[in-house]
């Protein structure tokens, strides 16, 4: 029996702040923020990342963000290309329609930490995941007596 094969797995990293993040979030949020992350999972020679326009594809650096600021390798996936390609129109049809985009709950990074998790068992690093709830936390009213 031949051995599966097996295709990288990579997630590519934007800072859509391009560094203002890092600079202006503690006046701004009162908080140290690293970056305003856009993440896209690159597989099968692609790139694949989902926005307002619902799930598209590039080839690798080719999103108008220009070459990634980072790139995580998530590991190794058998799933071919085929089934792979099955499994993202279904996402496009269920959660992540282009009419389910929201920038804080349902935004291009869970877009890569469900397809991460579907080619690799594994999920997308947690400050990547963690960003929105860190931004809207600085935003809520402080809890307290009325």
């Amino acid at each position: 029996m031949e051995p599966p094969n097996l295709y990288p797995v990579k997630l590519y990293v934007y800072d859509l702040s391009k560094g203002l993040a890092r600079r202006l979030s503690p006046i701004m949020l009162g908080k140290q923020l690293e970056g305003i992350w856009h993440t896209s999972i690159v597989v099968h020679k692609d790139e694949f990342y989902f926005g307002s326009g619902g799930i598209s594809s590039c080839p690798p650096g080719g999103t108008l963000l220009g070459p990634p600021d980072s790139v995580v390798d998530v590991g190794s996936t058998e799933v071919t290309e085929e089934l792979f390609q099955e499994y993202l129109s279904s996402l496009g049809e269920s959660l992540f329609r282009r009419e389910a985009y929201n920038v804080f709950e349902n935004n291009c990074n869970t877009f890569t930490n469900e397809v991460a998790q579907f080619l690799t068992g594994r999920k997308i690093p947690s400050y990547i995941t963690d960003l929105p709830s860190e931004i809207l936390s600085t935003l809520s009213p402080p809890a307290g007596p009325r």
